[in-house]
């Protein structure tokens, strides 16, 4: 149960580039607040100047939110109210915060989140790809199995995929999609979203693998890809991979659970040509 006399924490969203991309609600909220928690603090004074706000500010960054969270909690606790700011969008996506928000909420502080500037929502809503469902990534791993996982799993998606990537990986990004089966998927990369040179290049990954392997994009990018197209099913195939299975000894139980994890068939028809 929440202690009336602790403080809140708000999750406040700060502009991407735009400074005019914050919202009335945020900027009270900022001057309210007994805290600001920014990731950079010498990188948030320029936006905390130019709406007046004076509040004081710490550091709370990769390097030191572990050591720094149970403090903070217990400030909260005693009735300090604090916001929690990124260098730029919605903090805890591929930024701090998720450990103090967790954090929080265990002790009994009310979280509250204040909605914003987003580069994963700008990016999805200008790109033309549906955006009805989609899988958000963040940043892949840089190389090994888990790199391979991902970009498997984001090419067998059936929605679309958004990914933060670095300028420079741009291209071998696109590349590895080629390669895992993505080549000619649409795609799009969004850059510098709401500042002076924002762009989105749409084309397939294979068509933009080979324009940005000739040279990098500049400044903050989101790599957008179309879900996979559905798959067709050969009823006739199907039936007769299920035939070999039953001729091989497998169950009728084992015949339908092999059907539907290894050849995507739905478990109704599944069913019925184990049963056949």
């Amino acid at each position: 149960m929440t202690d009336a006399q602790t403080g809140r924490l708000y999750v406040v969203s700060t502009p991407i580039g735009n400074l005019g991309d914050i919202t009335v609600r945020a900027i009270e909220t900022l001057r309210e607040v007994s805290v600001i928690l920014a990731e950079d603090t010498r990188h948030s004074r320029t936006l905390l100047a130019r709406h007046d706000i004076t509040t004081p500010v710490e550091s709370y960054r990769e390097h030191n939110e572990a050591r720094a969270t149970p403090g903070i909690v217990a400030r909260l606790r005693a009735g300090e109210s604090f916001a929690l700011i990124s260098d730029a969008g919605t903090p805890l996506l591929s930024d701090p915060g998720a450990r103090l928000v967790r954090a929080a909420i265990d002790a009994g502080v009310v979280v509250s989140p204040l909605p914003g500037a987003s580069a994963l929502l700008a990016a999805l809503t200008g790109a033309g790809l549906d955006a009805e469902r989609f899988t958000f990534f963040g940043f892949l791993p840089r190389k090994g199995r888990e790199r391979t996982a991902a970009l498997d799993t984001i090419v067998a998606l059936p929605h679309t995929a958004v990914v933060y990537e670095a300028a420079n990986r741009v291209a071998d990004t696109l590349r590895d999609l080629a390669a895992h089966g993505a080549r000619g998927r649409d795609a799009v990369v969004a850059r510098e979203m709401t500042k002076q040179f924002e762009e989105f290049r749409r084309g397939t990954v294979d068509a933009l693998a080979e324009y940005y392997g000739e040279g990098a994009p500049k400044g903050e990018v989101v790599l957008l890809l179309a879900g996979a197209a559905p798959r067709q099913l050969d009823e006739g195939a199907l039936r007769e991979h299920a035939q070999r299975l039953r001729a091989g000894g497998a169950s009728t139980r084992d015949i339908v659970r092999l059907l539907v994890e290894d050849h995507d068939a739905p478990r109704n028809l599944a069913y019925r040509l184990a049963h056949e």
